[in-house]
């Protein structure tokens, strides 16, 4: 290297040493670590206890609790994401239409996303009471409402009830996308013929996928690692019918002090959100379309 290039290296490590040396210290240290530790028994009082896969192989062959929270964790995943994808969609479409007080609209249903997600689940909370407001409003229609947080059957459908409340957050980033669509791409399916669904479909769709995808990759992600929610809202139950994967890994490490159990547990975690992940990375040659791509 000549010297000048020698000394645009050395600004350039010297820049980046702030962040090189927090990614290190902050998350790759830990990440390093919490594999070592998935491999012993350590309940944080005494030092770890080398036990190899035993961890892993508990996990999957001994404890049903395990398999109910992956269960919960899939069934929440597959539901709230697609629904919250597409109730995002519709609204995005609604608001993009010339209709008065479209900028109101626009702010009541981004206003959500910005109330702290713990706020969200007291509101939430009391909301889903059996006197609560949901369902005196059931009882209008008399429409017997249930113990939404009380019983097996519908604990899950309230906690995707709750995910759809945060669906601004993909409308504003879908109506962004549609208002960068070329309008004369519509005059031109006017002039063919197209009614108002088909130019949605051959037209606004294709143009969305890009952001589709990656609200579906970010949604995927948010949806295995749900906590907040459960922790403040059933703490798992009742009868760990409500029981996700971070509150199970949290009440392992934190209430029982089973470190390297936890370990274990987070890691198993890290594999789902990365096979689901690159699935959908897979999948999405098939339908994801790029203005600069030639299919």
């Amino acid at each position: 290297m000549s010297r000048l290039r020698r000394r645009e290296a050395l600004w350039f490590y010297l820049f980046a040493s702030p962040w090189i040396i927090g990614f290190v210290v902050f998350l790759l240290g830990p990440m390093i670590a919490s594999i070592y530790i998935s491999l012993t028994d350590w309940d944080s009082f005494t030092p770890p206890k080398f036990v190899g896969l035993e961890n892993y192989t508990r996990l999957l062959t001994e404890d049903p609790v395990f398999w109910k929270a992956l269960w919960n964790t899939f069934f929440y995943a597959a539901i709230s994401v697609p629904l919250g994808l597409g109730i995002g969609l519709w609204l995005a479409n609604l608001l993009n239409k010339q209709v008065r007080l479209r900028k109101v609209f626009r702010t009541l249903i981004y206003l959500p996303t910005l109330v702290p997600l713990v706020a969200t689940a007291m509101i939430f909370k009391m909301v889903l009471a059996p006197s609560g407001p949901l369902n005196d409003v059931l009882g209008v229609f008399s429409i017997p409402g249930p113990s939404w947080l009380l019983e097996s059957i519908w604990v899950k459908p309230a906690l995707i009830l709750l995910s759809v409340w945060g669906a601004g957050g993909a409308t504003v980033l879908l109506l962004a996308a549609m208002k960068g669509i070329p309008r004369e791409l519509y005059e031109a399916a006017e002039v063919d013929g197209a009614g108002a669904f088909r130019q949605f479909w051959s037209i606004t769709f294709p143009q969305l996928t890009p952001i589709i995808f990656f609200n579906l990759i970010m949604g995927l992600i948010g949806a295995f690692q749900v906590f907040s929610q459960v922790y403040i809202l059933t703490k798992g139950g009742p009868d760990n019918a409500s029981q996700m994967m971070v509150p199970l890994l949290f009440n392992e490490a934190f209430s029982f002090y089973h470190m390297g159990y936890a370990s274990a547990l987070s890691w198993l975690l890290f594999a789902v959100i990365l096979v689901f992940t690159l699935l959908a990375f897979r999948t999405a040659r098939r339908w994801v379309f790029y203005e600069t791509e030639v299919k």
